[in-house]
């Protein structure tokens, strides 16, 4: 049997790839080294790249990861093994970890959480008209919380791309992920205030409660509070993020005096929403989920 041009060339190609300093590829990276090598590789050239990655797949060590999100289908390829987490990051340029799975990077839940949060920042807009009323507030409150469906699903594990509001990735840094790789993750202060921000990403309050005291030996508070006041968020997050401190019972009064002395309490706020069963911090000013710590 006469070999095809690209199984002649088989040997050469994994060379590269195998000595490729990229594990993790998207389509239009592969159509590069694709397009960049052909004709060493002597290819035919009715060759395609899709019909060259098609070959590769199932020749090869090369392997295409599937994720159907609800919004757009999208995939990365592999070679050989490499951590669902390194293969993430690819998914989406300026992508990184955030909520519960930051905070499984930075060792503050006991969990091994089986949904992946990947946040990607929409573009700079301007800040919303109008001010607070407690009135808006309290409506707001009475309703379920915006939550992504934009997931999919991968073996045993869900994956979760959200779309966050710009902050030019404030507090974004590199951490070790679980196979021992470098990551982009949200820090640990600014990973306390998305939590806090959105609890349901993150096993719940009182799964946030359990974080905020097992990152007694991490957390700067003066970093923390000078992050959300970065962020400047239009609800009194900061009456949140303060009960939490004061709720582990851990932290120094001069720290959680960061939120409850710089920060007004002008308006009744909520640890999230759509609670049925309450109880009411006065200090705080702040309805919390009865039996929280």
């Amino acid at each position: 049997m006469v070999k095809s041009r690209i199984s002649i060339a088989k040997s050469d190609i994994v060379k590269l790839f195998d000595e490729h300093p990229e594990k993790v590829f998207t389509l239009s990276r592969l159509h590069g080294i694709f397009e960049r090598n052909r004709f060493d590789w002597r290819l035919a050239k009715s060759m395609s790249c899709s019909q060259f990655i098609d070959y590769l797949t199932r020749n090869s060590h090369l392997r295409r990861l599937q994720f159907d999100f609800a919004y757009r289908p999208m995939a990365v390829y592999t070679w050989g093994e490499v951590s669902i987490y390194t293969s993430l990051l690819l998914l989406k340029r300026g992508s990184y970890f955030s909520h519960y799975t930051a905070l499984y990077f930075h060792e503050m839940t006991n969990q091994v959480p089986r949904t992946i949060y990947i946040n990607v920042e929409q573009r700079a807009k301007p800040r919303p008209k109008g001010s607070l009323a407690q009135a808006r507030i309290d409506a707001a409150f009475k309703r379920p919380t915006r939550l992504s469906n934009n997931i999919a699903n991968h073996s045993d594990l869900r994956i979760c791309l959200l779309n966050g509001m710009f902050t030019g990735e404030l507090g974004v840094v590199e951490v070790d992920g679980p196979d021992g790789s470098t990551m982009r993750a949200t820090d640990v202060e600014r990973t306390l205030i998305d939590i806090a921000v959105r609890p349901e990403y993150a096993g719940g309050p009182f799964e946030v409660l359990r974080a905020y005291k097992a990152a007694k030996d991490q957390i700067s508070i003066n970093r923390l509070a000078a992050t959300l006041k970065k962020l400047n968020y239009i609800y009194p997050y900061h009456q949140v993020v303060g009960f939490y401190l004061d709720r582990c019972g851990t932290y120094d009064k001069s720290q959680i005096a960061l939120f409850s002395d710089r920060f007004q309490r002008k308006y009744d706020f909520y640890l999230m929403h759509q609670m049925k069963d309450f109880e009411y911090s006065r200090k705080w000013k702040l309805y919390f989920p009865k039996g929280l710590g």
